[in-house]
């Protein structure tokens, strides 16, 4: 947690103003018990009819006490709620831009749903702590402690019961925490099982209906769900112990106390008064132990929260941003060097020792079977990955020396998953240009063949799209976040098996349009394809095989120099064979 505490940066006044407002209203409450003293002792006196007027001055000192203690907790409750938000607002706020500094490598270290449990129910524990640390750090410890000052006052033998409960109850929350704090890490780890297996089947819903896995899907939720439910009713079954074992020592203290209290005041050495007083300490640091072994329970719960946080603050990323360098637009687009990569965990790399030379304003495609490493190379081209050996250079200059902004608008890529974002189609494609007019959209939505199916629809710019495009077909996806990437006017553009879902007319009639496209502006293609028709007309096409580059030509030169890549045609156009 206190790695944490800078996030409290701009709240320092009422994190230190809270706790001392507290001390205050903890003070007002220490006194209570002796003004309770005098009142018996003074005001109503055994066998007497009574001192009325001190009994009125007693109780307006008490109901004094009571309303400017409350005064003081209102107020500190309030520095406390204002002070617990703010962290959590500037810990999520730099969490989410921290995560949103990773590259590829250092998002794969973390699951999604477990990133997602780290920006909720952490932030949400570490912020409930700074809440209750603000209010209770100093009254609960003052109150216990000022307890037992104020009856070592009254009577120093008597007041030894209540430093051996105090003890006692001391080594019972040492005990506690010692088996909590571990635990409740764990119980957040199984939270992230859930959490994932919760974001699988929703957004994967309509698999599972499609095979009829909902039963077994219920089952694997089912044990998961049990799994945290009995992690959790462990872990809190032994911190329940704290309210019990504290009721049991200090009820036992009051009773001791009023055993030798009463002896006491039989051979007059104390006051009946007195001993209420006495009672009235023992029940306050009955609460305040209570109150403080919660605290323990909830600092225990975000100690662990916390760690979770600071694990993924711990990782810092791998790419750094280059100072920035000026493309030369009479170099090729993109030349790879003695290229490997081997994804963080791998035995063998996913692309090893390529060389790759692309002029500018060629159509590359780029063919091979599954697990060949193709999406990995056009990966390691657009610098989402960086390369474990040799070089990347775009237009003569290494990929690492772009500024982020500037590698960003030269590339226009369109991922192997089509990716969409609940909003109107406008929205969706103005993430490659924000500033883009709609006749530059339109545009974008014309070459990607997105123009008919856009304006069929009742609202054509402004038709809402749902979360992930799922009112949209798979086609109609893939063709949308082409003209995401469009609009951007980029100078290099990446398509990484982005018209699979696309009939072969489609799929023929934007080949057409980007080839058009790509003359009069010198745009670079890039696509990658499991069709070897998708490739065929490229200038340049790249066969291959198990991360390394197997051959480079033509489609008339592989037929005739490239085994592999006349199995994948024949394999796929055999009326030719």
């Amino acid at each position: 947690m206190l790695k944490l505490a800078k996030y409290l940066k701009g709240y320092r006044f009422m994190t230190v103003a809270g706790p001392l407002f507290k001390l205050v209203e903890a003070v007002f409450e220490l006194i209570i018990p002796l003004v309770v003293a005098y009142i018996v002792d003074t005001a109503i006196p055994a066998g007497q009819t009574g001192n009325f007027k001190g009994l009125i001055v007693g109780g307006v000192i008490i109901l004094a006490l009571g309303v400017l203690g409350l005064a003081f907790a209102l107020t500190a409750q309030f520095f406390a709620s204002r002070a617990s938000l703010g962290f959590g607002t500037n810990l999520r706020r730099d969490l989410y831009a921290h995560i949103n500094s990773f590259s590829y490598a250092e998002l794969d270290k973390f699951s999604t749903a477990s990133l997602i449990t780290r920006l909720t129910a952490d932030v949400n524990q570490t912020q409930q702590a700074v809440a209750m640390f603000i209010r209770l750090v100093l009254r609960a410890p003052f109150i216990a402690t000022g307890a037992v000052v104020m009856a070592m006052l009254i009577d120093v033998k008597l007041s030894s019961i209540f430093v051996i409960a105090a003890l006692l109850i001391a080594l019972a929350l040492f005990l506690i925490m010692r088996f909590t704090i571990p635990s409740y890490k764990g119980v957040q780890d199984k939270l992230d099982d859930v959490t994932r297996l919760t974001r699988e089947n929703l957004s994967g819903a309509r698999v599972v209906r499609a095979f009829d896995a909902e039963e077994r899907e219920k089952t694997v939720f089912g044990n998961a769900s049990e799994s945290l439910a009995k992690a959790s009713i462990k872990v809190s079954s032994v911190s329940a112990l704290l309210n019990p074992l504290t009721y049991s020592v200090l009820n036992v203290a009051v009773i001791a106390l009023l055993y030798f209290g009463g002896k006491t005041v039989y051979y007059g050495n104390l006051t009946q008064g007195e001993i209420i007083a006495l009672v009235n300490y023992m029940t306050q640091i009955l609460n305040a132990l209570i109150v403080f072994a919660n605290l323990l329970v909830t600092f225990t719960k975000a100690s662990a929260s916390a760690a979770r946080i600071n694990e993924v603050f711990d990782v810092s990323p791998s790419m750094r941003e280059g100072a920035g360098a000026i493309p030369d637009k009479t170099a090729p687009a993109v030349s790879l060097e003695n290229v490997s990569f081997t994804y963080s965990g791998a035995s063998s790399p996913s692309v090893e020792n390529v060389n790759l030379t692309i002029p500018r304003g060629a159509v590359v495609g780029i063919l091979g079977g599954t697990g060949s490493g193709k999406s990995t190379l056009v990966n390691l081209i657009s610098r989402l990955y960086d390369v474990t050996d040799g070089a990347v250079k775009i237009f003569g200059n290494d990929v690492r020396d772009y500024e982020n902004a500037q590698l960003r608008s030269t590339f226009g890529v369109v991922p192997q998953k089509a990716v969409l974002f609940q909003g109107s189609v406008r929205d969706n494609v103005k993430w490659g240009n924000e500033n883009a007019s709609d006749e530059e959209i339109i545009k974008a939505l014309k070459i990607s063949q997105s123009y008919d199916f856009v304006f069929a629809k009742k609202n054509g710019l402004d038709e809402e799209i749902s979360q992930g495009g799922k009112n949209l077909s798979g086609g109609q996806r893939q063709r949308l976040t082409i003209a995401r990437a469009l609009v951007s006017e980029p100078d290099i553009l990446i398509l990484d098996d982005s018209s699979s879902a696309l009939d072969f007319a489609t799929d023929a009639k934007l080949r057409k349009s980007l080839d058009e496209l790509r003359k009069p502006e010198g745009l670079t293609l890039i696509a990658v394809s499991q069709r070897a028709s998708s490739v065929m007309y490229s200038d340049i096409i790249v066969v291959m095989d198990d991360g390394k580059i197997e051959a480079v030509g033509s489609h008339d030169e592989l037929m005739k120099s490239s085994q592999i890549y006349r199995e994948i045609y024949s394999s796929q156009n055999k009326e030719d064979i």
